[in-house]
């Protein structure tokens, strides 16, 4: 990676990258599963086109200041999987991305479904997702809890598309065949209680990376896991994938070595911070990422422009040593970067703008 002029750096394989595209492309096409890949892992145009060039109808989006960066790359399809509190400002943007294109919202309550009619004008294109909480015990409601919700939305005269879930929970050893379970028993259930009371329910959205593989047959309609593309610490680290399918890695620097010496292990320090890998990991996590080539080094602490990473040898690099640390929560580490260098092996062909970066709102 000495192509790359400055470390730390954020470089793309756009081979693997590819690759990983294409496999997840197969597997909802086996299924017959909508693929609605989530973008904010990316923020990126060009890969979000990359996505739905491999037969995806659109995307999901955190936010929608993210659903507008997309929608003015041309990619008009967006869902925003999360119960959306929609102030007046936001007016404007929410009946133009469904007039001029599809818009799909997440809720969770009777008061946020009034305050979107109000805001909207009860805009007929707006669609309507209910979360509900299938064991992730974030936002969402039971699925007992469903149909107030849905009769919200036909009497403000809006469009009910489905219901959606994370399975969030199955970011967690041992835990994404269980989360994939709970997925579709949550899912169903609340279809059931919908159509019991006279609501059609098209669309059944959930899987994300972890579980995505492990979906049960007649539960979700439509996935949409994010990270899949890149990879990360956290998906290995939990046998989610192989090293080789990882994609994206920060090139660092090492600018400090010490040799193991009484009680302190021999380590190394590079020029990789929480600035750059993030601070993000989970408690279970062996540290806040991996090394690729050395995947029993630990990285035990970051400052902000520093990592350091307890070596799994005496066979220290040299100073100047450039190395590819896998983040632990590639989301975050993308975040934190205005571009991605996109390279083809050892050769750096490109350089994409993270242009959904900071949109938070």
């Amino acid at each position: 990676m000495n192509q790359v002029p400055n470390t730390p750096a954020i470089v793309a394989d756009e081979s693997i990258l590819d690759a990983n595209i294409s496999a997840m492309a197969a597997f909802a096409a086996d299924r017959n599963l909508t693929l609605r890949p989530h973008a904010k892992t990316h923020k990126i145009a060009a890969i979000g086109q990359k996505q739905l060039a491999a037969g995806s109808p659109g995307l999901s989006v955190a936010t929608l200041s993210e659903a507008q960066y997309f929608f003015d790359h041309g990619m008009t399809d967006l869902f925003i999987p999360y119960p959306v509190w929609a102030p007046n400002d936001d007016a404007e943007t929410l009946t133009t991305l469904a007039t001029d294109g599809v818009l799909a919202v997440g809720t969770d309550s009777v008061a946020a479904v009034h305050q979107l009619a109000d805001v909207t004008r009860q805009h007929p294109g707006v669609e309507i997702m209910i979360e509900v909480n299938s064991g992730h015990n974030r936002s969402g409601v039971f699925p007992d809890q469903v149909v107030p919700i849905a009769a919200a939305i036909r009497d403000r005269n809006m469009v009910l598309r489905g219901v959606f879930t994370f399975p969030g929970h199955s970011n967690a050893p041992g835990e994404h065949t269980n989360a994939a379970e709970d997925e579709a028993r949550t899912l169903k259930a609340a279809e059931r209680y919908l159509h019991e009371a006279g609501f059609g329910v098209p669309v059944l959205s959930g899987g994300s990376s972890p579980s995505v593989l492990a979906t049960v047959a007649d539960g979700a309609t439509e996935i949409r896991p994010g990270v899949y593309i890149f990879g990360d610490a956290t998906q290995y680290e939990l046998g989610r994938i192989d090293i080789d399918e990882i994609a994206l890695t920060v090139v660092t620097t090492v600018v400090s070595r010490q040799e193991a010496h009484q009680d302190a292990p021999a380590r190394v320090i590079v020029d990789a911070g929480s600035k750059i890998l993030a601070a993000d990991r989970a408690s279970w996590a062996t540290g806040y990422g991996r090394v690729l080539g050395h995947l029993n080094a630990r990285i035990t602490a970051l400052s902000e422009h520093h990592g350091t990473i307890i070596w799994d040898s005496d066979d220290l690099p040299e100073l100047g040593t450039r190395l590819q640390v896998i983040p632990h929560h590639v989301c975050v580490a993308v975040n934190l970067v205005d571009e991605v260098y996109v390279c083809d092996g050892e050769n750096i062909i490109d350089t994409w703008r993270v242009g959904a970066r900071g949109m938070n709102s």
